[in-house]
């Protein structure tokens, strides 16, 4: 009886599928020379396809550029910008001293973080009632353009001091709050970039658990949940690094120092809204 010879042109045609199987990987199912492999290390970082992986990502991106804003943020104004805690108290204190032109001040960039709040509440739920790859990124595109246009004149606006300082706490207030808002509708309440304060307190809670001696017999085992502490800990060094950025960039460079901020920010959107454009290309053809 003769045997039937294996179809050598069936198994040639897809090079890459007999060796996506045999090392497990999922490469035969992503096409060869994407023109999208420039975005390979933040891919998925803003799609509306969700995992805990896409979510670190996103948040690491974001804690820096929160904490390289907010350090800036400080050297430029004396401020900062992205916690509303000491802002709140620094209102009470001022009503009471009976300073109110800076308790006014301070209500100002307080309304600023809750409205780049609501925007981006606004914004994440246009885009996903029209079904868009980019609703997740429009507010850090928004984000990304006010950093832009803060770098680029912010040094010219910086002469008239009477007048750049109000505006660029709110402007910095705004910004945070639409950025906290997006990694906090993303992840569930999850992950928060803009403050550190949570982060520590979480990562505090899971390292008093990890260092708990189980002495007594009987109860249950204290775990400490080692994932929350990676996560946690890796948010808080990348605000930190973010910190060290901002402060150095803008002793050295100065205002432009945000502007690789902006770039960064359109990188992470840049894929999604591609697809939005070719999407809405072809159904106008």
């Amino acid at each position: 009886m003769r045997t039937k010879k294996p179809n050598r042109a069936s198994t040639s045609s897809t090079p890459g599928l007999a060796r996506s199987r045999a090392c497990g990987c999922a490469e035969a199912t992503r096409p060869t020379g994407s023109r999208y492999t420039v975005f390979e290390p933040i891919r998925g970082a803003t799609s509306l396809k969700r995992t805990p992986q896409t979510d670190l990502k996103l948040g690491g991106v974001l804690a820096f550029v929160a904490g390289a804003t907010n350090a800036g943020g400080f050297l430029a104004v004396g401020q900062y910008t992205s916690h509303m805690t000491g802002i709140v108290s620094s209102v009470a204190d001022r009503l009471v001293l009976g300073q109110l032109a800076l308790a006014g001040a301070g209500i100002s960039a307080l309304l600023a973080f809750l409205f780049g709040a609501m925007c981006t509440a606004w914004l994440v739920n246009w885009g996903m009632r029209r079904s868009l790859h980019s609703a997740y990124g429009l507010p850090l595109m928004i984000e990304a353009v006010l950093l832009l246009l803060f770098g680029l004149f912010g040094a010219t606006m910086s002469l008239m001091t009477t007048v750049f300082l109000p505006l660029t706490v709110v402007l910095l207030c705004f910004i945070m709050g639409l950025q906290n808002a997006v990694i906090t509708k993303i992840s569930r309440a999850v992950i928060r970039t803009t403050h550190v304060t949570g982060l520590v307190t979480d990562f505090g809670i899971e390292l008093g658990k990890l260092l708990y001696v189980n002495r007594l017999p009987g109860h249950p085992a204290i775990r400490a949940n080692r994932e929350r502490l990676r996560v946690h800990g890796l948010l808080i060094g990348c605000f930190f690094l973010g910190g060290l950025s901002g402060a150095l960039g803008f002793k050295y460079v100065g205002y432009v120092s945000t502007v690789p901020l902006a770039a960064l920010l359109l990188l992470l959107v840049m894929r999604p809204a591609l697809e939005d454009w070719r999407s809405l290309r072809a159904a106008r053809t």
